[in-house]
């Protein structure tokens, strides 16, 4: 039995061995420094390898056939270096990380091309840049219109620049990463430049974008699982649409996503948890949302507890919703003339709920801005309620003592009913609601509540 387990255990060690592949080479100021090998996993990092550089600047560092897409070496400068962990091996010599022009790959045929398309990628796309610019001007400018010959020779070149570029990507082998990952890259960093210069390009770049699947395991390993998401949806915010249409895009690609999606619980709740919270972050709320309602009607995936609670909300309290009434013991209103028992006594036109708390520092941002506008938004037939998360009664009458709209705690903080009714996950956030309750806006800032405001009840637009 001993001699079974020994053998077992040199097949083991021997087929390890085997399948490792190495990072070697020789880094000569950093002699003596720690140097660590790290991989991507979706929107995490991890660490493939560390070892100590010799005195002589020489190192080793091991890879596996799970660690294939892209790595980067990083030193104690953390200025990291990118390579292919394709499944060969590599090696380069030069000075350090921080002077990559210094740094020759000596092997690694992947690697080599890699480095070869870096550096000339982005000179062609400069040069097309300023083609198209010169383009524009012979095109529009009346000194320049009779002038064909010039127009000629500049449709020649970019044509000629793009010719070079797709033949280079062309030559690669099929089955090889880097064939995969350099148009990917180019894609992902080329969004910026083609909404400012570029726009004839914009469909098909977002075409491009929605043919992703983010379920492939060489955009999960390659470092631009994130970028390729926020690439994207800037690119989409920023074609120069108006903002209905930029919505109804990202409702489009939303819908491009999530059937590929589906098929990998893991990367379905990764992406959507991280694409909500961009969303949210940029004031897509009507994108948000749609994404909420999507993922929380997918049926073939389990989202996780935290994704799930968040996106309820949407569900919830989206608008044209009937909000719950609230209930109100008198003794926790910091005002104690406060005479409300419940929401639906409120007798305004309309009402602003707002959630936050004395710790939470936007609050104490927003709810002063609420109370300077306070007067205006009363007069126009609009209350405001705060409904603080505390736990401390102190915290909470120092906090609320000097607002002239009702503020109320049951001290509960995220374990409040009332908290719990209306599905807050985050601080500060508001509901305004009419006299039936209904839900009319979830307004993302004082500014937009002030805006409605001005729009609908100043200015009396419908």
């Amino acid at each position: 039995m001993k001699i079974r387990i020994a053998t077992l255990l040199t097949v083991l060690l021997y087929t390890a061995l085997f399948n490792a592949q190495s990072i070697s080479g020789n880094l000569k100021q950093l002699a003596g420094q720690n140097l660590h090998l790290d991989g991507f996993d979706g929107l995490k990092t991890y660490l493939i390898d560390k070892t100590t550089v010799d005195e002589k600047g020489n190192f080793t560092l091991n890879y596996s056939e799970n660690d294939i897409g892209i790595g980067y070496l990083l030193a104690s400068d953390n200025k990291p270096l990118f390579v292919i962990l394709s499944g060969e091996d590599i090696e380069l010599a030069g000075e350090s990380l921080s002077n990559p022009k210094t740094i020759n790959i000596k092997k690694g045929q992947q690697n080599q091309w890699f480095e070869q398309y870096a550096k000339e990628h982005p000179k062609r796309e400069q040069a097309l840049s300023a083609w198209l610019f010169l383009e524009k001007i012979y095109a529009t400018d009346t000194l320049f219109l009779v002038k064909k010959a010039p127009i000629k020779a500049i449709q020649e070149e970019k044509l000629r620049i793009k010719n070079e570029d797709a033949a280079f990507l062309e030559q690669l082998p099929k089955d090889s990463y880097v064939k995969w990952f350099l148009p990917t890259r180019k894609l992902v960093s080329n969004a910026s430049t083609i909404a400012q210069y570029r726009t004839e390009e914009i469909p098909a770049t977002i075409n491009a974008f929605r043919n992703l699947d983010y379920t492939d395991i060489r955009l999960y390993k390659s470092g631009l699982f994130k970028d390729a998401i926020e690439s994207h949806f800037w690119l989409l915010e920023n074609s120069g649409n108006p903002l209905d249409k930029v919505f109804q895009e990202m409702k489009i690609s939303i819908d491009a996503m999530l059937p590929k999606l589906a098929t990998n619980e893991k990367i379905f709740n990764e992406v959507t948890n991280y694409l909500f919270d961009l969303l949210e972050k940029h004031s897509l709320f009507e994108a948000s949302e749609y994404l909420a309602l999507k993922v929380l009607n997918e049926s073939s995936c389990t989202i996780n507890n935290d994704l799930a609670n968040q996106l309820e909300t949407y569900r919830a309290m989206k608008k044209g919703n009937i909000a719950a009434d609230i209930i109100f013991d008198k003794s926790n209103f910091v005002n104690s003339k406060t005479t409300l028992t419940k929401l639906s006594d409120i007798k305004s036109p309309y009402t602003v709920i707002v959630f936050g708390g004395s710790w939470c520092p936007k609050c104490t941002e927003e709810l002063p801005s609420i109370s300077k506008n306070y007067d205006k938004w009363k007069s126009k037939g609009v209350e405001v309620i705060f409904i603080a998360l505390e736990e401390d009664k102190k915290a909470f009458a120092d906090f609320s003592a000097t607002f002239p709209f009702p503020s109320y705690s049951d001290l509960k903080k995220w374990e409040s009913n009332i908290v719990k009714d209306y599905y807050v996950f985050s601080t500060p956030t508001m509901f305004l609601l009419d006299n039936k309750r209904e839900i009319i806006l979830r307004p993302n800032s004082v500014n937009q509540m002030d805006a409605w405001v001005d729009w609908y009840l100043v200015q009396g637009n419908k």
